[in-house]
């Protein structure tokens, strides 16, 4: 399941740099709102719930981490890693696939090809932001796991 989770993580960051650049572009070029770029913010939205149901299965069943971390809410909280995938991980999480679906949603409902594309590249942007703050980078000195 790590691994699956590791492998996805890959497919997100792609995805959702892909929805940001396409947001970016129509914003910046005032370009029309396009099926690809409907479909970009679409993969990143279906990869990020694919995301949450393996890491929810992590969470509650397979980590060690989490498991250590929920069974001691105290020590995991003075603890950088096991406070890092107990709760950081988790919230961040949350939220930045909230951002993508209420991103999503308020494109479909906006009236004009500039506001799709401006809506886009905020809600997939700071989405996009918090999955790299959540990612336990191989550089970051406490929580660096594997490249893969």
């Amino acid at each position: 399941m790590l691994h699956l989770h590791s492998f996805l993580r890959w497919a997100i960051v792609l995805a959702g740099l892909w929805a940001v650049i396409r947001s970016l572009k129509g914003v910046a070029g005032k370009t029309p709102f396009t099926a690809t770029d409907s479909k970009a913010g679409l993969f990143f939205m279906i990869l990020c719930d694919i995301q949450l149901l393996v890491g929810l299965l992590l969470f509650f069943w397979a980590s060690p981490l989490s498991t250590a971390g929920l069974s001691n809410m105290g020590a995991a909280m003075k603890n950088p890693v096991l406070r890092f995938f107990t709760v950081e991980h988790e919230v961040m999480a949350i939220i930045a696939i909230a951002l993508v679906h209420i991103g999503k949603s308020k494109i479909k409902k906006a009236a004009t090809d500039a506001q799709k594309h401006k809506l886009g590249l905020i809600f997939f942007g700071l989405a996009f932001l918090l999955i790299l703050a959540l990612i336990p980078w191989p550089f970051r000195e406490v929580l660096g796991k594997g490249w893969f």
